[in-house]
């Protein structure tokens, strides 16, 4: 059987060589078989590069947060794009992995995989790429616990994006996709489908970050105010990827404002 199979080799490789057609269809289909091997392999050493890529993502936005929340208060684009290092500026962004979400009680939390040791304190505020998440409560050495949006507690400076009218973002827990904006002037442009973003006249997110858009919006009782239903850029139930807001001067403007009340 051995002899056999050698004599065949020897026969085969024989015929390939001194036939053009049969060498060429050899060498076609030695080519698509090693191509599909090297196919699968690059498939595979992809599939182990995903989490480097991913990080390496995740680091870039970190990056252009950094760029885009701190030139609105930079004095000249040029002079901010020179200047600003990689967490420079007055905001420094903190990639964080969600491990816990919750979002149908009327207390949601969310637990973040960062903590003290990594710079995360009290009031920091929380983003992703779609919108605000919430602000930081509570620390320990390597998490740290975030009041949710979604969140009977909650309240957050907010404003319409098309005017300076100024409100107060909160929960009425009816719906995890829908949070409200009160206080809005009557005399403030309100139309269902415009944008509703940040205020920044806290020291928790700057200003500018989205939130969602105008679903509904109602006059309250005095006749002096809305109450309006904003849709969520959010999906509150999917978060897994969060970003968190330090502003670096916080403490600096806090004393001042406290020696203003005194």
């Amino acid at each position: 059987m051995l002899l056999f199979l050698l004599l065949f080799g020897i026969s085969l490789a024989l015929t390939i060589q001194s036939h053009s057609y049969h060498k060429s269809k050899f060498i076609s289909s030695a080519n698509f078989f090693t191509g599909g091997i090297y196919k699968r392999a690059h498939g595979i050493g992809q599939y182990f590069n995903l989490k480097t890529e991913n990080e390496q993502l995740v680091e870039e936005n970190v990056r252009l947060k950094t760029l885009l929340y701190n030139s609105q208060i930079a004095d000249t684009t040029q002079e901010f794009q020179k200047d600003t290092s990689f967490y420079g500026g007055v905001f420094r962004f903190i990639p964080a992995k969600v491990y816990k979400n919750s979002y149908s009680a009327t207390k949601n939390y969310l637990m973040l995989n960062r903590g003290e040791r990594d710079g995360v304190k009290q009031d920091f505020g929380v983003v992703t790429s779609q919108g605000i998440v919430g602000i930081i409560e509570n620390t320990s050495n390597k998490y740290a616990t975030v009041l949710s949006i979604l969140n009977t507690k909650s309240k957050i400076n907010a404003q319409l994006k098309n005017s300076n009218h100024i409100g107060s973002l909160v929960w009425n827990t009816k719906s995890y996709e829908l949070v409200q904006l009160t206080d809005i002037s009557k005399f403030a442009p309100v139309a269902v489908g415009d944008t509703i973003i940040t205020g920044g006249q806290s020291t928790i997110f700057p200003k500018g970050v989205p939130i969602g858009t105008i679903d509904s919006f109602t006059t309250d009782i005095s006749g002096d105010t809305y109450t309006i239903d904003v849709k969520l850029f959010n999906d509150m139930t999917n978060i897994g990827h969060v970003y968190i807001i330090e502003n670096t001067d916080a403490e600096e403007i806090k004393t001042l404002e406290q020696s203003v009340d005194e």
